[in-house]
C-alpha cells in the first residue's frame, strides 16, 4: 500500500469513497490521485457489470486529461493488435478493424465508449490478451507450473475449478491453469512494451487477472510501480483488500445461475 493510500485509510476518506458518497467521476479522480505515481494501473472488472465501464471511462479521461496516460491495454483484444496510426477522429469501424474486435466474445457496444474515449484523445489502444492460436500450445507448456508459489498455485487451481462449477475433469485443471497464466504473461508483456517514462499504462481486464499474488502483477519486474484496482458488483469477498490496492464496490447484479448456463454449454 502506498503512503498516500495509507493516509486515505487513516483519514477515513477511503471508506467515504467506497460507500458511494461521491460521484463516480469524483471517486475516479480521488482514486487516481491516491494511486499515482504508477507505471501501471490494472483495472479489474466484472465482465457483466455495466457500471464498471463507467469507472474505466473515468480513468481513461482523467489520466489522459492529466497527460498521464501512456496507453490503454485491453484483455478484450489480442496482443499485437493496436490503434496506432489511427487519427483521433477515426470512426468505430476503423477502430474495430484495427483491433480485430471479436464481438461474439466481447460485445462492442459494451466497451465502445471506453475505447473511443481513448482514441479521441490520441491514446493508443492495445490488444493484450493471448492470441487464440497460442492457447492450445500453452496448455502443455510446463514452464508455467513453477511460476507461482505452491499456495498461490493451489488458490488459482481452486479458482478455476470453482469457476467451472466442478465440471472440468481433474486432468483438465492444470492445462486450464497454464492458459490462465499464459494470458496473464501476455497482458504483462503488452503493458511492458507500452511503458513510457513518467506516464502510466492502464490495463482493463477481468478481476481475477489483476490480483497481486496470482495474476498479471506476478509477471512484472519488481522495479515497476504497479497498482491494482478491483471493481466488484456487490460486496467484495473476504481477503480481497489484500489482493488489490483499491476496492471499488458497485451495485450488486441480479442473481444469475452461472453454473446452469455452463452445464448447458458442456452438454452441447
Amino acid at each position: 500500500m502506498t503512503r498516500r493510500l495509507q493516509q486515505l485509510v487513516t483519514t477515513g476518506l477511503l471508506a467515504l469513497l467506497l460507500v458511494g458518497c461521491a460521484s463516480p467521476r469524483h471517486r475516479a479522480a480521488q482514486t487516481i490521485e491516491a494511486l499515482l505515481p504508477a507505471d501501471v494501473i490494472l483495472l479489474g472488472e466484472q465482465h457483466d457489470a455495466d457500471a464498471h465501464r463507467g469507472i474505466q471511462r473515468g480513468f481513461v479521461e482523467i489520466l489522459s486529461d492529466r497527460a498521464q496516460l501512456a496507453a490503454l491495454a485491453l484483455e478484450m483484444a489480442d496482443r499485437g493488435r493496436s490503434t496506432a496510426g489511427l487519427a483521433r477522429d477515426a470512426d468505430a469501424q476503423q477502430v474495430r478493424d484495427a483491433l480485430r474486435w471479436n464481438d461474439s466474445g466481447w460485445p462492442w457496444s459494451r466497451y465502445a465508449p471506453v475505447i473511443m474515449a481513448a482514441v479521441s484523445r490520441g491514446i493508443v489502444v492495445l490488444g493484450a490478451n493471448l492470441p487464440g492460436a497460442a492457447v492450445r500450445s500453452s496448455m502443455s507448456d510446463t514452464r508455467y507450473d513453477q511460476h507461482l508459489s505452491g499456495p498461490a498455485l493451489e488458490r488459482q487451481r481452486d479458482a478455476i475449478r470453482i469457476g467451472h462449477c466442478d465440471l472440468l475433469p481433474q486432468d483438465r485443471l492444470m492445462p486450464m491453469l497454464r492458459v490462465q497464466l499464459a494470458r496473464d504473461a501476455s497482458m504483462a508483456g503488452a503493458v511492458t512494451d507500452a511503458l513510457i517514462p513518467g506516464k502510466t499504462v492502464l490495463l482493463i481486464a477481468g478481476g481475477g487477472h489483476v490480483l497481486r499474488d496470482v495474476g498479471v502483477p506476478t509477471h512484472f519486474p519488481a522495479v515497476l510501480r504497479v497498482r491494482s484496482v478491483l471493481a466488484v458488483a456487490g460486496t467484495a469477498r473476504d481477503g480481497a483488500s489484500e489482493q488489490a490496492d483499491w476496492i471499488w464496490e458497485t451495485a450488486p447484479l441480479a442473481p444469475r445461475d452461472h453454473c446452469a448456463e455452463l452445464r448447458r454449454q458442456f452438454k452441447r
